[in-house]
């Protein structure tokens, strides 16, 4: 996107430097099961410039007293966790990269979730691309103002809050063995804290435990990245452990609830030249003609699973449950990322952390090259050039 960068980069580019670089983010980690593309994106300051704005549009909606009522039916009765807090610790929009009307390169809202992303491994993998390349020093990966000390600091702040570390933990099921493992082991890395799979945590009345070096350790507060979502058919999974709805005394960073008030099921309420036109299927009076324009979508789905690109009427008169699914107005990535055979597809990320009693905070990016029908790595499995990766904006 900024030519001279791009340009200067595919010249110096070869086989063997990416390998070593890839050598070098995995070095001292497990052997990463994702695709990490070959190159950064470089971001040129106009574009930049509207990620941030599209990103305070959506922000001043969560924003609004009135937020949870809109978002009192996202959350699934059976998934629904007592002692939700008044916001999420992290905001994560995904931008497709599009042209305007005018020409110009421009963000178009994909998803976005009240989760947390990979706050650790995007900043080993920029780090890993400044280390491995010859990356100029009027583009960054933090954004806002930050750097490597900020960063980590506020990340410290958000996830350990005022306990110490060892009342902390980030917990998943099965965490040694998910495919964001790596995530864990930086996070783990930066913050000293424990990870956990799920039935490492023992209920004793309404407080929490794990044990370590033989002792029972309190557990004060979760770093969580279980997705009710991946675990729903899981019936057994909550009998020898802990289940996270009860009533107990614990912090949650971020509260269950909020993956389900900030996701797709937000994006009807946005009214933005950044969000693409998208409807409730129980909402929508009739079906548009041209269904060749949008894509059909299951609320409550993870990495694009359930997504019907090409959707016919059929497609919508056989959904058994529309208050489930939207169907929103298809968005047309631009190939802007110019790699040896061709352009690529580019998706951005916009990462923020949001502390206790203190204001959602921009602090860096993930991005995602593809050139398969849709941006996830699993849609590029047989492709060069796409996967995971991170922007370099202009400063």
């Amino acid at each position: 996107m900024i030519l001279a960068f791009r340009e200067k980069f595919n010249k110096q580019f070869s086989k063997e430097q990416y390998e070593n670089f890839l050598a070098e983010l995995q070095k001292g980690y497990p052997e990463i099961p994702f695709r990490v593309a070959e190159t950064p994106i470089f971001v040129p300051a106009a574009l930049k410039e509207k990620l941030i704005a599209a990103g305070e549009e959506i922000i001043n909606v969560i924003k609004q007293p009135d937020f949870k009522q809109l978002t009192e039916a996202s959350i699934p009765p059976e998934w629904n966790v007592p002692n939700e807090n008044k916001q999420p610790h992290f905001l994560t929009f995904d931008f497709g990269i599009c042209k305007n009307e005018d020409g110009e390169l421009s963000p178009m809202l994909i998803e976005m979730q009240g989760f947390p992303s990979l706050y650790g491994f995007q900043h080993h993998l920029a780090d890993t691309f400044k280390k491995s390349y010859d990356i100029d020093p009027k583009v960054d990966y933090f954004l806002n103002g930050f750097d490597q000390e900020q960063y980590v600091t506020l990340l410290k702040t958000v996830i350990i809050g005022d306990h110490e570390v060892h009342e902390v933990a980030l917990m998943d099921v099965d965490a040694p063995n998910q495919k964001t493992a790596i995530d864990f082991l930086v996070t783990q890395k930066l913050l000293g804290i424990k990870i956990l799979a799920l039935e490492d945590i023992k209920r004793v009345g309404r407080q929490l435990f794990y044990e370590e070096n033989g002792k029972q350790i309190q557990l004060k507060r979760i770093y969580n990245r279980l997705i009710f979502d991946e675990v729903a058919n899981r019936t057994d999974l909550f009998g020898s452990s802990f289940d996270p709805r009860a009533e107990l005394d614990v912090e949650w960073v971020t509260h269950p609830n909020w993956f389900y008030r900030i996701s797709k099921y937000t994006i009807p309420f946005l009214k933005s030249e950044f969000v693409p036109e998208t409807h409730f299927l129980h909402e929508l009076k009739s079906i548009p003609a041209d269904l060749e324009h949008y894509v059909l979508k299951p609320l409550f789905s993870f990495a694009g699973m359930g997504v019907i690109i090409d959707v016919t009427k059929k497609d919508i008169e056989n959904v058994t449950d529309p208050h489930n699914w939207i169907l929103q107005r298809k968005v047309q990535y631009e190939p802007a990322v110019q790699s040896p055979t061709g352009g690529v597809k580019a998706e951005i990320r916009m990462m923020y952390l949001w502390p206790d009693d203190g204001e959602p905070q921009l602090c860096m990016n993930l991005a995602r090259l593809s050139r398969g029908k849709m941006i996830g790595v699993r849609y590029n499995a047989d492709f060069d050039w796409v996967g995971g990766t991170v922007a370099f904006m202009e400063k």
